[in-house]
């Protein structure tokens, strides 16, 4: 069992893995660097200069709009992110036949959680074919991050399960954590749409001047902030008022820490004319918070 539990966190930091990888995909405008899917330029494996594609590889160039020109960084960045979901699939693979030899008979429920894991990578998979196939259309990009979520709250569920700890039972932390993770699902939202913003006006301004890209956003980004300052002062105190309970006090610590981190780089973007490197970080603090909120969540009941 401790084997079992052990494989399940490590295909969870995989997911999270994913995740960064597809925000330094966004942040280095990789998204389109192999403009076919699954392939990359008809290729499997794209080649480190022009010299290696086929000759008719210009025609792939046509269906994006950054690079004029084959680059192997944009490509490659790209091809990475896709071997790392190929990798998590195969991690899900073995989640599913292990899970069936061992819990079919006793547990079916940790069966049916590990197949829908695996369905929901498929599906998260043809999102991606549907985002390259579309030129990064907003929506697709949006769900496609909603894809992610789902698939990191799976083997949350299963860990659950699969704890001996019983939920602690508080009818104003489990309001609380429900009213705040819902807050948070929709900042994420948002969030992709302040995103989608900065990457049409750092691409209007030829990804240069840096300091101009905040100014020339709209009021969408004035909601994310008030809403991030909200989630926050909420997380706080589902803090303070989880330390009085033994379960819930290393959740509580984890989640004070993740606000603080996410706060720090909230404030770096801000202030400090939105670093690169500290988007796909703000991105991935994002996405471990709501998921570890909701396995906060799952600890408490009415």
């Amino acid at each position: 069992m401790k084997a079992y539990i052990n494989y399940t966190r490590i295909v969870l930091l995989f997911v999270f893995l994913v995740i960064l990888a597809g925000g330094i995909v966004r942040t280095t405008q990789s998204g389109m660097g192999c403009p076919d899917w699954p392939h990359c330029f008809g290729m499997y494996i794209p080649p480190l200069s022009a010299k290696g594609l086929p000759p008719d590889y210009k025609k792939y160039l046509d269906k994006q709009d950054i690079d004029a020109t084959y680059n192997p960084a944009h490509a490659w960045t790209e091809y990475i992110n896709r071997l790392i979901t190929g990798a998590l699939g195969i991690l899900i693979v073995i989640h599913v036949v292990w899970s069936f030899k061992k819990f079919f008979n006793s547990k079916q429920i940790i069966v049916w959680l590990s197949c829908l894991f695996l369905v929901g990578t498929l599906f998260e998979a043809w999102l991606g074919k549907l985002v390259v196939n579309t030129n990064l259309d907003v929506i697709k990009i949006t769900l496609h991050m909603l894809a992610a979520l789902f698939l990191a709250i799976i083997p949350v569920l299963i860990l659950r399960k699969l704890s001996e700890n019983k939920p602690v039972h508080n009818t104003i932390l489990y309001r609380l954590a429900t009213v705040t993770l819902i807050i948070l699902l929709i900042q994420i939202v948002i969030g992709t749409d302040v995103r989608e913003q900065v990457d049409e006006v750092s691409k209007a301004l030829s990804y240069q001047h840096r300091e101009l890209w905040i100014d020339k956003l709209n009021f969408i980004f004035d909601i994310h902030k008030t809403l991030a300052i909200i989630t926050s002062v909420l997380i706080i105190f589902i803090c303070w008022r989880s330390l009085s309970h033994a379960v819930l006090q290393k959740w509580a610590a984890l989640l004070f820490c993740i606000v603080l981190l996410l706060m720090a780089a909230g404030l770096t973007l801000s202030n400090f004319n939105i670093p690169a490197f500290i988007q796909p970080i703000h991105l991935l603090l994002s996405s471990i918070l709501f998921v570890s909120l909701f396995a906060f969540r799952l600890n408490v009941r009415k």
